[in-house]
């Protein structure tokens, strides 16, 4: 986890400052930008491994930095976290609609940032994933975020991508809808669990008929991932 970078958006020179200490002390290189724009440059050029995005910025807002961030497929992937002084419900469910990971609101103390990010971190990236994962000719190349299947690159959302990687890493065991929820999704994100339901038929069509009976509707509990037949 040490060797993260960081990327701290908050017009306040004093709040990134803030975050930035804290984050150094815990092991982090960290960037600054104080605007969208700024913060787009730093995306392309250094790659973080996680944004902590201020939800009111001049010009471009947070929420609609996060939404274009999320739409571009080479920038989907990165692990977002909104910080705000809003405390309003409709509000936090708007950030995570966008894709955001996860939700902080102002003031917070720097221990409970970084135990947020530590804990978004663990979900983006679960240890022990830098080699492929090949199950019946269906390989997840998690460095590079590919997924094919007999050589051949397969389209799917980055939600799908996350369904998928914990399947082939959680094989044969039957998991719930709300456990799902918890262990992909993220036990802070606002999501119904018939959205899970969604996301299990866009994955089974972006795998396609020649893998999708991989991933298996138990009637009554919820789904498994399996080269076995389901009974």
């Amino acid at each position: 986890m040490a060797d993260k970078k960081i990327l701290i958006v908050d017009d306040e020179s004093s709040i990134r400052e803030m975050i930035a200490v804290a984050l150094e002390m815990a092991g982090y290189t960290c960037f600054e930008a104080s605007n969208a724009r700024d913060a787009h440059s730093i995306v392309l050029d250094d790659r973080p491994d996680m944004i902590l995005l201020d939800w009111m910025l001049p010009e471009t807002s947070g929420v609609e930095f996060a939404r274009r961030l999320k739409r571009d497929e080479s920038t989907s992937e990165i692990p977002i976290i909104m910080i705000t002084a809003k405390v309003e419900e409709d509000n936090k469910i708007q950030g995570l609609e966008v894709g955001a990971d996860d939700y902080i609101t102002k003031p917070f103390s720097p221990r409970e940032l970084v135990a947020r990010l530590k804990a978004v971190l663990r979900r983006a990236n679960p240890q022990g994933l830098e080699s492929a994962i090949n199950i019946d000719g269906l390989e997840l190349d998690p460095v590079c975020h590919r997924v094919s299947s007999e050589g051949e690159t397969l389209s799917m959302g980055p939600t799908e991508y996350k369904l998928l990687q914990f399947f082939m890493t959680h094989q044969d065991r039957v998991y719930t809808r709300a456990q799902l929820l918890d262990l992909v999704w993220g036990g802070n994100v606002y999501v119904e669990e018939r959205t899970v339901d969604v996301h299990i038929r866009r994955l089974r069509k972006a795998i396609g008929k020649r893998h999708e009976a991989l991933v298996q509707t138990v009637r009554g509990t919820g789904y498994r991932f399996s080269t076995k037949t389901a009974h």
